[in-house]
């Protein structure tokens, strides 16, 4: 895979013909390096650490919230925590998700996004390690708060590096970078139980040990910390001079463009920001309804313990391909409204079926509910999508998820509660049932063939 991608870097010159004036004025930098001698090796061995960086930052995007569901029990009786502590708990990973990552783009305009990554993972692996030893609820809150915060600023500034390493192939990186996702979503969840088991059987030590694969994503983004992409690349002495002899009025005009897009955007002002944002929220509702709820809905139904964790896992596991190809395919169609719909009508069949036979349908259900859940991988390559250069993309990035989810935090609350006061789960599959027909609307308008740059600069 490492060979193929460092030989499509050589089809890139060719991609540019079709980008846009602000794509090509981003993609300046990078041409005139390769012209000069040994560039073009050097650019390929980056553009290695950077997938190799993609696939480790994404792995640890989600082990530090699966493997403490796993064995929350156990935290809460080691630490003695409360059930409202634990209801905080369970809130917080949105919450830090919305706050924190709001600062991401500021963070990356000022020090790149390459060194704010890896600053996120060295968060992420601190918080982890120490979380376990505080020995009090406010440290364990306070470490997982730390590892959150790496999360936030690393979710909203992988497209970033995905746009501006690899603009010709947005699809393809973003849907491996979502597969590593899901991947390490799964994993966590699957193994932390036993391997806790094999290190002795102590908690502590079955959540430490998840510092150790963040502890590695930090290591590609090391060469790279002064990469500040081809928007703010300081340019050597007579540099720019000899490219404007060269290349003359053209290039004067592509750095005109890219000095353009590195103003910030009134992204409030777009239609499709605010799709893409709304959109984003329900999906990540309906996420976290269904890592949070979904066993005990089998359970609920006579289903076994052991068999809903299998369960769970399933529709976990069903983003791992799809994740990579629904990104593909949306990168090759103008409108991925169509992607959207076919989504949606997979979660409702799938809260059709919870609702009228939990158990007797329980595979089919888990399975369709999966694939509905990949409505997070397709979200992420529209934002990738839906902005010209890599500064839109970073503020698209941060306004959709920041604010997707905020919308998100009451929705896994809610659902509990209906299910305390009606002692059933009929209202709160209704309701997961009732807030995908929104979704599917949001996601279709999030979906057309427009720029946030466009919508922001016409009104």
């Amino acid at each position: 895979m490492m060979g193929l991608m460092a030989r499509e870097e050589t089809r890139t010159v060719e991609t540019r013909t079709a980008m846009s004036p602000t794509e090509r004025g981003t993609a300046a930098t990078a041409s005139t390096a390769e012209t000069t001698p040994g560039a073009g090796r050097t650019r390929a061995w980056a553009t290695r650490l950077v997938v190799v960086g993609i696939v480790l930052s994404a792995l640890n995007l989600r082990p530090a919230i699966t493997s403490l569901g796993a064995l929350l029990e156990e935290v809460r009786d080691g630490l003695g925590m409360s059930g409202s502590a634990a209801g905080l708990l369970t809130s917080v990973p949105p919450l830090c998700f919305a706050v924190f990552g709001i600062t991401a783009p500021r963070l990356a305009r000022r020090f790149g996004p390459a060194a704010v990554v890896c600053a996120g993972m060295v968060a992420i692996t601190t918080g982890l390690l120490i979380r376990p030893y505080l020995g009090s609820t406010a440290g364990f809150l306070a470490a997982s708060a730390l590892a959150l915060m790496g999360i936030a600023v690393s979710n909203v500034l992988m497209p970033v590096i995905v746009k501006r390493w690899f603009p010709d192939r947005v699809g393809s990186m973003t849907g491996l970078y979502s597969m590593a996702l899901a991947l390490g979503t799964s994993l966590a969840a699957a193994v932390t139980v036993p391997l806790t088991g094999a290190l002795g059987g102590g908690w502590r030590s079955g959540l430490a040990v998840w510092a150790a694969l963040a502890g590695a994503a930090v290591l590609p983004w090391l060469p790279l910390l002064r990469d500040r992409g081809p928007d703010t690349a300081p340019a050597r002495p007579g540099q720019r001079q000899r490219q404007r002899a060269a290349e003359g009025p053209r290039a004067e005009a592509q750095q005109a463009g890219a000095a353009a897009s590195r103003a910030p955007l009134r992204i409030t002002r777009s239609r499709t920001a605010w799709a893409l944002a709304v959109f984003f929220g329900l999906q990540a509702t309906a996420a976290y309804v269904t890592m949070g709820w979904m066993p005990q809905i089998f359970r609920d139904a006579g289903v076994p313990a052991g068999t809903a964790g299998v369960l769970l896992a399933v529709t976990m596991v069903m983003g791992v391909p799809l994740a990579f190809v629904i990104p593909r395919v949306a990168t090759r169609l103008p409108h991925q409204g169509p992607i959207v719909l076919v989504l949606g009508v997979c979660g409702l069949a799938g809260y059709a079926g919870l609702y009228f036979a939990p158990a007797a349908g329980a595979w089919a259900w888990a399975l369709l509910l999966g694939v509905s859940n990949c409505a997070f991988p397709l979200a992420l390559t529209m934002v990738g999508m839906r902005a010209r250069s890599g500064p839109g993309v970073a503020q698209l990035s941060a306004f959709a998820q920041s604010t997707g989810y905020l919308i998100s935090i009451p929705g896994p609350l809610l659902v509990g509660v209906l299910y305390q006061r009606s002692g059933g789960w009929g209202l709160p599959i209704a309701l997961m049932a009732s807030l995908m027909l929104p979704q599917m609307a949001v996601g279709f308008l999030a979906g057309r063939d427009r720029t946030v740059e466009e919508e922001a600069s016409a009104r």
